[in-house]
C-alpha cells in the first residue's frame, strides 16, 4: 500500500515550494508517487493500492494507478495514525502479511520492500524503515498482530523528530516483536533534494 497527497500545486511538497516552486513540487511529488509505485509493481509480494488525499479521483493518480495496474483508494478520515490503521487492518483481512509505505524516500527500493516482507514472514510481527528525521518510510504486518495495530498508532505525534522513537514505545507496550531495517533519507526540505536522483530535478526545472 502506497500513501500519498494529490499533485496539486500549492497543496503537496510545501515545504520544498522555496526551492522549486509550487508546480516544481507538485511534479516531483508525482515523480516520487511514480516511483513507489515502480518498486511496489517490481517488488512482486502481490497487489499494489494507492491510498489518496484529499481526493483519490484526481486524473495524475488515476492515470499512475492505471499504469501500473494499481487500485486506487482514498484515504480514510482521521489522523494519519487512524488512516494507516484502516488501511492495515482491511488489507490484513486478505492477506497474512502487509506493507505500507510513503513516497519521499527514493532511496527505498524493491530489494528493500522483499527484505521487509521476508521479515514478517520470518517471524517478526511488525517492520519498519526509519528515516534520518526521526520518522519511518515504511511499515509493516503480519495478520497475528492485527489487535495490536490500534496501540501502535494511536497519540504518535506526527511530523515530529518523535514519531519513530513514539512507535517503538508503542510496540513494546503492545507486546510486539518488530525488526527495524537500515535508516534512509525523507525528501521534506530543500536541503535533502541532494537525495534526489539529478534527473528528477532536471525535469522539474
Amino acid at each position: 500500500m502506497i500513501f500519498a497527497k494529490a499533485p496539486v500545486p500549492g497543496a503537496v511538497k510545501t515545504r520544498l515550494i522555496p526551492a522549486l516552486g509550487p508546480a516544481g513540487a507538485a511534479h516531483l511529488a508525482l515523480r516520487m508517487l511514480e516511483n513507489a509505485l515502480h518498486i511496489a509493481v517490481n517488488a512482486r509480494l502481490g497487489p499494489v493500492q494507492l491510498h489518496f488525499a484529499p481526493d483519490a479521483r484526481h486524473p495524475d493518480l488515476q492515470a499512475a494507478a492505471t499504469r501500473a495496474r494499481a487500485t486506487c483508494l482514498a484515504q480514510r478520515s482521521g489522523d494519519l495514525g487512524e488512516r494507516m490503521r484502516s488501511a492495515l487492518a482491511a488489507a490484513l483481512q486478505l492477506s497474512p502479511r502487509a506493507l505500507l509505505l510513503g513516497t519521499d524516500c527514493p532511496a527505498l527500493d524493491a530489494d528493500v520492500l522483499r527484505e521487509a516482507d521476508a521479515a514478517l514472514a520470518a517471524g517478526a510481527d511488525s517492520v519498519f524503515v526509519p528515516t534520518v528525521d526521526g520518522g519511518f518510510a515504511l511499515s509493516g504486518f503480519r495478520r497475528e498482530a492485527l489487535v495490536a495495530i490500534d496501540q501502535v498508532f494511536a497519540g504518535i505525534p506526527w511530523s515530529t523528530s518523535a514519531v519513530m522513537s513514539s512507535a517503538r514505545d508503542h510496540l513494546s507496550r503492545a507486546g510486539l516483536r518488530w525488526t527495524e531495517l537500515a535508516t534512509l533519507v525523507d525528501v521534506d526540505e530543500p536541503a535533502e533534494l541532494k537525495h534526489i536522483p539529478p534527473q528528477w530535478l532536471a525535469a522539474v526545472k
